[in-house]
C-alpha cells in the first residue's frame, strides 16, 4: 500500500496529499484516457538521483500526442524540474515518481477531446517490485493465455491507463495460478512483454529481445540493457522470439523501472538453465546498478541530481 507524502504537484502548483481528487464522471474514469511514467530515484553517495528522467518526461509527452492529447502546457524541462522539485519539497532521498496526464470533467463523450487536461505528478517509497529476493533467485513465471494488443488495437508504444487493462488481465491471472508474473504473447504468437517488464532472454551467449513490431512497450530500462550490452561486448539483437525459445533459454530475465533487471527461474514450471540468475543477467546487473548506485562512471549521463536545477534548451 502507498505510504502518502506531504505534497503532490498539480497543474503547476503544489498540493496536499489528500487534495489530489477527481469527479467520478471524470473522461478518465469511464474511458482509461490517461498516459502516465514511472521514474525511480535513487539514493547515492552523491545524493539522490533519477534515473533518465528527461528520457521518461519525453515518453509521457510522446504517448499525449498518440492519443491525441493536445495542448499540453508544459515542456519536457518544466516538467522535469517541476519532479525534482516534488522530491525535494516531499524531503525524499530514494523514491518512485508517477506523472499521470489525464482527461478530465467536462464532455462525457466517448471522443474526449473538449475535456480538460490536468497533470498530476506524485512520488512515494516504493521497494523492489518482485522482491529483494528475485534479484538473485528469480521468479516463476507462465505464459499467459492473454495476448498483447494486436497492431491498430491500441497503440502498444503508448504507455497509457487504457492499455493496462491488459497488463491487469495478464498479471492477475499469473497470481491466481501461482506465479509471479506472466509473459504475453503478440497476435502472431511470438513473445511480447510481461504484464509491465520488457523481456530478454539468452542463448548461446547472444541476447536476444522482442523487436517493439511485437506490442512492446519502448522501455526505457529495456533501452539501457541495449547500450549497457554493448558496453560489455554482449551480443544483443531485437528479433520475433518463439515460445518455446523460453523452454530452452540460458537465461531469461525482465527489465523495467519497477522490476529493474530481474531473472527468471522457471517459465510454464520448465526450469530455466541453473533455475537461478545466470551470468549474463548478473553481468548487466552489476553495470546497472553500479551506475544508480554510484559505484561506477555515469558514462551516458542517465542520472539527474534531485538538488541541481534542469538546464533549458535553447
Amino acid at each position: 500500500m502507498l505510504t502518502p507524502t506531504e505534497k503532490i504537484w498539480f497543474n503547476g502548483k503544489f498540493i496536499d496529499w489528500n487534495d489530489a481528487k477527481i469527479h467520478v464522471l471524470s473522461h478518465v474514469v469511464s474511458y482509461g484516457s490517461s498516459v502516465f511514467e514511472g521514474i525511480r530515484v535513487y539514493s547515492t553517495p552523491n545524493g539522490p538521483m533519477v534515473f533518465r528522467l528527461k528520457e521518461h518526461v519525453r515518453r509521457l509527452l510522446d504517448s499525449a500526442k498518440i492519443y491525441r492529447m493536445d495542448g499540453v502546457s508544459f515542456s519536457i524541462e518544466q516538467l522535469s524540474e517541476a519532479m525534482l522539485e516534488l522530491v525535494r519539497v516531499n524531503k525524499l532521498d530514494a523514491c518512485y515518481i508517477r506523472p499521470i496526464l489525464l482527461r478530465g470533467y467536462g464532455d462525457v463523450g466517448v471522443m474526449g477531446v473538449n475535456n480538460p487536461l490536468d497533470i498530476y505528478v506524485a512520488c512515494w517509497e516504493w521497494g523492489k517490485y518482485l522482491g529483494e529476493e528475485a534479484l538473485a533467485e528469480g521468479v516463476d513465471v507462465c505464459i499467459s493465455s492473454w495476448t498483447r494488443m494486436a497492431p491498430n488495437t491500441l497503440p502498444a508504444l503508448a504507455k497509457a491507463g487504457a492499455n493496462y487493462m491488459n497488463s491487469q488481465l495478464i498479471r492477475m491471472e499469473a497470481a491466481v495460478n501461482g506465479y509471479a508474473e506472466g509473459i504475453a504473447l503478440d497476435s502472431s504468437g511470438y513473445i511480447s512483454e510481461g504484464s509491465g517488464e520488457n523481456i530478454f532472454v539468452v542463448r548461446d551467449g547472444k541476447i536476444h529481445t522482442p523487436p517493439l513490431g511485437a506490442s512492446v512497450l519502448p522501455g526505457i530500462t529495456r533501452n539501457s540493457i541495449i547500450k549497457l550490452s554493448e558496453r560489455l561486448g554482449i551480443p544483443l539483437v531485437e528479433t520475433l522470439v518463439p515460445r518455446e525459445m523460453l523452454y530452452i533459454a540460458d537465461e531469461v530475465f525482465f527489465s523495467g523501472t519497477a522490476a529493474e533487471i530481474t531473472p527468471i527461474r522457471s517459465v510454464d514450471r520448465i526450469q530455466i538453465g541453473t533455475g537461478r540468475r545466470g551470468p549474463v543477467a548478473e553481468a548487466l546487473q552489476k553495470e546497472f546498478f553500479g551506475i544508480i548506485n554510484g559505484d561506477r562512471p555515469d558514462f551516458e549521463g542517465w542520472l539527474t541530481p534531485i538538488h541541481a536545477p534542469v538546464q533549458v534548451t535553447a
